[in-house]
């Protein structure tokens, strides 16, 4: 199951600006976000890049690619009806192959040699299946994310049999549903808004858009949950982290983690003790 082909989705009305938001590179260079999620994606070996955007927007997302503009699709959702309808929108261009999935208001930090986007390609790539990264995440994050419950592939560490996909659970759906063994208590396999994902999922979203009535929302964790029904579908913990731009202080958070991944790791981490200390003496 060869992969060249991606889709970034950036139509969500809470999430069209955060793509354009400018940071501070690893290597000190300000660059916009869809720039530092496009490099993930090329690290990956992906060939192809779509963007979902919201009418109008084409422009705005041209220029914060950069040097990588050259590279990118456009496609329109041309109304706000959820997450897997705008998946759908690029049914065309992934010409039914599987595809990497990405959100465009995360940012992606790998904490070995290979990229988030890379680890994740290549799991789905060797088990010829669909795969979603996720995230030990704590209950107390529930209402932000889609989970998973399941159990751990026999053999295997961190990849795990998907048998249960809920989106933005509440606490005791959780705990009676998305119990994986292993896992620390209170906490969840998250959605880490990366996947890996086989035609059948945009079969199954061509189905839902069709029932939905006119107009109607289409979630793509709704289609998660059909495919773990009828096809081999995985999850897997990568070896990074996912920092959600879109979260409050997302923004500060996912800068910190870029610096301190970065050359100016001592310039970033002097600056914050600096800081604690003007606030300490006040």
């Amino acid at each position: 199951m060869q992969i060249t082909k991606a889709i970034i989705t950036a139509a969500g009305q809470t999430q069209r600006t955060l793509p354009l938001q400018i940071f501070m590179d690893r290597d000190g260079a300000p660059k916009a976000a869809l720039a530092i999620i496009i490099e993930e994606v090329i690290r990956a070996g992906v060939e192809e890049i779509c963007v979902v955007v919201c009418p109008g927007e084409e422009a705005n997302y041209r220029a914060a690619a950069g040097r990588h503009a050259n590279r990118l699709h456009f496609i329109e959702q041309p109304a706000p009806r959820g997450y897997g309808h705008a998946v759908w929108c690029a049914r065309e261009f992934v010409d039914a192959k599987p595809f990497l999935l990405l959100v465009s208001d995360h940012l992606y930090l790998s904490r070995g040699a290979k990229g988030c986007a890379e680890q994740l390609v290549e799991v789905a790539q060797a088990e010829k299946c669909a795969v979603s990264a996720v995230q030990a995440t704590h209950e107390s994050k529930l209402p932000f994310y889609g989970a998973v419950g399941g159990r751990l592939v026999p053999g295997r560490q961190r990849l795990y049999h998907v048998e249960n996909v809920i989106e933005k659970p509440t606490p005791t759906e959780a705990e009676q549903r998305l119990i994986v063994p292993g896992l620390r208590a209170g906490h969840y396999l998250c959605f880490f808004g990366m996947h890996v994902l086989t035609p059948a999922v945009m079969e199954l979203l061509d189905e839902a858009v069709k029932q939905a009535d006119k107009g109607g929302g289409v979630q793509l964790t709704s289609a998660l949950a059909r495919l773990a029904e009828r096809q081999r579908y995985l999850a897997c913990e990568l070896e990074g982290r996912r920092f959600d731009i879109g979260a409050r202080y997302g923004l500060l958070t996912a800068q910190f983690a870029l610096a301190l991944d970065g050359k100016d790791r001592a310039e970033a981490l002097a600056g914050l003790v600096e800081l604690l200390a003007i606030r300490g003496g006040n």
